[in-house]
C-alpha cells in the first residue's frame, strides 16, 4: 500500500471516530452546557515557568551557602583511616576448606539415605 493511501484512511478513521465521540457526548446528561466537545476543543497551550535574574541570584546565593556550610562541616569532622583489610592465613583456610568438604560430605550421605 501506499503511505499517501494509509494516511488518507486513518484520516478518515479519526474523523469517524471524533464524530462518535461527539454524538455520545451530546446524550450525556451530566454535560454542561457551554463546554466544548473533545472534537472542537483546543489544547490549551502551556506557559514556560521562568526564573527572574532576581531569582536565580537568590536561588545561586542560596546553593552557595549550603555548600560551604557541607565544606566547613566536613573539614570540622575528623577523617576516619580506611581499615586495612584483614587477610586469612594459608593455615587458617586450608582448615576452613576441610570443615566445608565435610558438611558436603554429610549432606550427599544425608540425601543418599533418604532416596
Amino acid at each position: 500500500m501506499e503511505t499517501a493511501k494509509i494516511l488518507t484512511d486513518l484520516r478518515d478513521e479519526r474523523d469517524r471516530l471524533n464524530k462518535a465521540i461527539v454524538a455520545l457526548e451530546s446524550l450525556d446528561s451530566t454535560e454542561r452546557l457551554g463546554r466544548r466537545s473533545a472534537a472542537t476543543a483546543r489544547p490549551k497551550a502551556r506557559r514556560k515557568r521562568r526564573l527572574t535574574a532576581a531569582g536565580r541570584k537568590r536561588l545561586s546565593d542560596m546553593m552557595k551557602a549550603r555548600w560551604a556550610a557541607r565544606r566547613k562541616k566536613a573539614a570540622k569532622s575528623p577523617q576516619k583511616k580506611p581499615r586495612a583489610r584483614r587477610r586469612m592465613s594459608a593455615a587458617v583456610r586450608k582448615r576452613l576448606s576441610l570443615l566445608a568438604k565435610k558438611r558436603w560430605a554429610a549432606r550427599k550421605r544425608a540425601g543418599k539415605a533418604t532416596l
